[in-house]
């Protein structure tokens, strides 16, 4: 329960100074920060302004109720203070949770969407019951479209900047099916120092997964992409449980952590199963996709927070690096709509060429295919802290800026350097098919860091050919050279 927030000084003063000088009597946008439950308390970094929609409208505006006094004969003239006091704010909802989901694929751990803000006239915010109810709405679907954790907090920000008089006022909105006015409750707010206080935690993730691939009606994941993001969602249960060093030291306690400089944290996993060999085991199981490399994260934590909450937060951002890697990969499938038929497997083989190969159903597949994931950076954002990005193989740098200036309304990055690229160095996404993982003597890596962040599917065993099959043609033939030697060793002798 959020009992008091603070926001950054500096920061907001920008926002207030920018929307000043703007000349918009409306707008609203994103609340940047956090919400630590260890000391009930909001944090806010920065307010992100949502961009126009696709058709060029602003994500709010406000419809004048004093037109029909216009109509009548009115002439006297009103100021943009007046206007917006006696107007109704209209706010497109979803385009704001649209917003929400895209930044927060930005955002690191310990950073997240918490609410959003409103710049608008005292009068218009107040003595509408339709708009408060209209921005407990909106900051419900902000919250559907950007989750702050796993369980949810059932609270968020709504931030009023008051046109006229200038003033700031926080509330927290109660998320409930019902929205009805009384949801919206009064919190204390305060400016002070924020950014500059955080602590960074960073941390190089290793995983493996070994994703089985079922035979038809086993199993509902039958597209490569419903596999991964299988073996992902049942690989975080086992990532939460894990222990983490930090510095080096084994983290234990709640206690604070008070050093400079940035910490390096390291992931210890529980023992587990061979779950290779119990899937391999099964008699469902047509095939086995591994899938292992590295995810370079950033965590940023409050002076004051245990720091246990920097864990928590380091693997809550690997779990959404992963998800978002596979989201992206999704969207770009989603954009060719025609469907795959499990039950015509000659019809796939015609479209296999066509569909994205994260929508193929990988166990009709008769010949190699292969899936890249987007590439992480880190780009500078506010006081020594990072905002990233995601690059696919055939994107540049240059695509960073565009995403910079219209989501999070920041700088383009004009230096390069400033960029951080840690994965290109980092152990990278590669796979090895299932006749790879029988005999690791025939897998051999390249020296592409592109290929070698391929998922290869080339290895899955299908209808024609099993390995029962292969070993008996192998003995076979085995059997047929000695008995000819023999037979020949006979002869010779005669």
């Amino acid at each position: 329960m959020v009992k008091s927030v603070i926001g950054d000084e500096t920061q907001l003063n920008l926002a207030e100074n920018r929307l000043s000088n703007s000349g918009l009597i409306s707008q609203v946008g994103l609340v940047i920060g956090k919400l630590s439950s260890a000391l009930d308390r909001g944090f806010v970094y920065d307010l992100v302004p949502t961009p126009s929609n696709d058709a060029g409208q602003p994500a709010c505006s406000l419809v004048d109720t004093f037109k029909d006094d216009k109509k009548k004969g009115s002439s006297s003239a009103k100021s943009k203070s007046q206007i917006a006091d006696s107007s109704t704010l209209t706010i497109d909802n979803e385009w704001v949770a649209e917003h929400a989901r895209q930044v927060s694929r930005m955002l690191l751990g310990g950073m997240k969407v918490i609410g959003i803000y409103v710049w608008v006239g005292d009068a218009s915010f107040k003595n509408s019951t339709i708009t408060l109810c209209q921005l407990l709405q909106t900051v419900k679907g902000v919250a559907d479209a950007a989750p702050v954790s796993e369980t949810d907090w059932d609270e968020r920000l709504l931030i009023h900047i008051s046109l006229s008089p200038r003033r700031w006022t926080c509330r927290k909105c109660m998320l409930s099916s019902n929205i009805t006015s009384s949801n919206i409750r009064p919190c204390d707010f305060k400016m002070g120092r924020v950014l500059s206080s955080l602590q960074t935690f960073r941390c190089t993730y290793n995983f493996e997964l070994s994703l089985p691939i079922y035979q038809e009606n086993a199993s509902n994941a039958s597209t490569l992409s419903a596999i991964l993001l299988d073996g992902i969602s049942a690989h975080i249960e086992v990532l939460r449980g894990a222990k983490a060093l930090i510095d080096g030291i084994l983290v234990v306690n709640e206690e604070p952590f008070v050093a400079e400089g940035v910490h390096e944290v390291e992931m210890l996993l529980p023992f587990m199963k061979n779950t290779l060999s119990e899937a391999c085991s099964q008699k469902e199981v047509v095939g086995v996709l591994m899938l292992s490399g590295s995810v370079c994260s950033f965590a940023y934590l409050n002076s004051k927070e245990p720091v246990s909450q920097a864990v928590v937060d380091i693997k809550d951002d690997i779990i959404r690096s992963l998800q978002s890697r596979l989201d992206i990969i999704c969207d770009e499938a989603d954009e060719d709509p025609s469907p795959i038929d499990d039950h015509n497997e000659k019809a796939n083989k015609e479209k296999t060429s066509e569909q994205p190969v994260s929508r193929l159903v990988v166990r009709l597949l008769r010949k190699p295919c292969s899936l890249v994931f987007p590439r992480r950076v880190f780009i500078p954002w506010l006081a020594g802290t990072f905002v990233c990005d995601y690059l696919q193989p055939s994107e540049t740098l240059e695509v960073l800026k565009d995403h910079c200036v219209e989501l999070m309304s920041m700088e383009a990055p004009t230096d390069s350097s400033t960029i951080l690229q840690p994965e290109v160095e980092a152990r990278p996404f590669i796979a090895k098919t299932f006749w790879d993982v029988a005999d690791p003597g025939q897998f051999t890596s390249t020296s592409s860091l592109e290929e070698s962040r391929k998922i290869d599917t080339s290895g899955v065993a299908g209808n024609n050919a099993s390995p029962k099959a292969l070993n008996f043609s192998i003995l076979a033939a085995v059997f047929f050279l000695l008995f000819s030697i023999l037979v020949g060793f006979v002869l010779v002798r005669q």
